[in-house]
């Protein structure tokens, strides 16, 4: 009587087990046991998508650790196999490091995220009464231009806020390149960057700063985009620098050894994807509400549970 409750019950905890997706013949039987390392950058945007795709890895039973890392150095841990996955990378600005990398044949692009990027001098509409000349870039060189974006730290020349130089992005070349009487002044984090904007846009106060998509600041207040030269590659190459940032795809990057250790988890990334207008939504819950990475991650998880499930199908 005892040996077949025993076999009911074991039975049972199969089925369960099998449910929930960790039968015998599933994919994360050959996956390694040993932690995935997620690397974390400093934006919103992509703090939740790292812990969107970790969380949706630790409800399939991976281990996952988050690992802070910088924007633009994280490549090289990438190549050593010390990170493991960047879950956004984005075409405007690390392009050419994550091609330098996947040359290297130790990192490897694992597709686009569904999500659009976009970086460039952004202003307040406001901002047009005092220099009407906006949004073309040639504006910028009119003194009575100049003098409306100076501050009393710059003047007399104009202000520039840019965002933290760990981004790169090659602002002050490119006010030398295209003779901007303008200083560029470096945010020291993501969340200061911002929160000048706010304060400023709550006072029509002057400022053109550094803005990105997808975000919740030219989603919610009324601006627009400096108008430069249009970007081309022979621009970057040979590093004038004299025109506008390139725009395009958000990719996801991973240490190619991802693929053998952990092919599960390789093939669930490589279907991650939540579009521009959707992540907008969700920084604005954070940036905006106040609530957690870790609160907003997880009521996304547990409202599209379908649709993360079907990666790792």
């Amino acid at each position: 009587m005892l040996k077949s409750n025993w076999r009911s019950i074991s039975w049972a905890v199969m089925a369960a087990l099998a449910a929930a997706g960790f039968g015998a013949g599933d994919v994360r039987a050959q996956d390694s046991s040993e932690p995935i390392k997620l690397i974390l950058n400093d934006w919103t945007g992509q703090l939740l998508s790292a812990h969107i795709m970790g969380e949706a890895l630790k409800r399939q039973g991976y281990k996952v650790e988050y690992i802070q890392a910088d924007a633009m150095a994280q490549f090289q841990g990438l190549q050593t196999g010390d990170l493991h996955v960047a879950m956004e990378v984005w075409a405007t600005t690390q392009r050419s490091v994550l091609e330098e990398a996947v040359a290297t044949g130790q990192v490897e692009n694992l597709g686009e995220t569904a999500m659009e990027a976009k970086e460039e001098w952004w202003y307040p509409s406001y901002m047009e009464e005092k220099c009407p000349g906006l949004p073309n870039w040639e504006a910028l060189k009119d003194p009575a231009c100049v003098e409306a974006f100076s501050t009393p730290d710059t003047e007399p020349k104009g202000r520039y806020l840019g965002a933290p130089v760990t981004w790169g992005g090659f602002d002050d070349e490119r006010v030398e390149a295209l003779g901007l009487d303008f200083e560029v002044v470096h945010a020291g984090t993501d969340a200061a960057l911002f929160a000048e904007l706010e304060s400023a846009y709550q006072r029509k106060a002057p400022i053109i700063l550094w803005v990105y998509a997808p975000h919740w600041a030219p989603a919610t207040y009324e601006g627009k985009w400096i108008e430069f030269p249009p970007y081309t590659e022979d621009c970057y190459a040979d590093m004038r620098y004299d025109c506008g940032k390139p725009s395009g795809p958000i990719w996801k990057a991973a240490w190619v050894g991802v693929k053998e250790k952990w092919p599960g988890a390789y093939e669930a990334i490589k279907k991650f994807e939540i579009t521009t207008d959707e992540m907008n939504q969700l920084i604005i819950k954070v940036d905006r509400e106040k609530r957690s990475i870790e609160e907003v991650s997880t009521e996304w998880l547990d409202q599209n549970q379908e649709r993360w499930q079907a990666w790792f199908n």
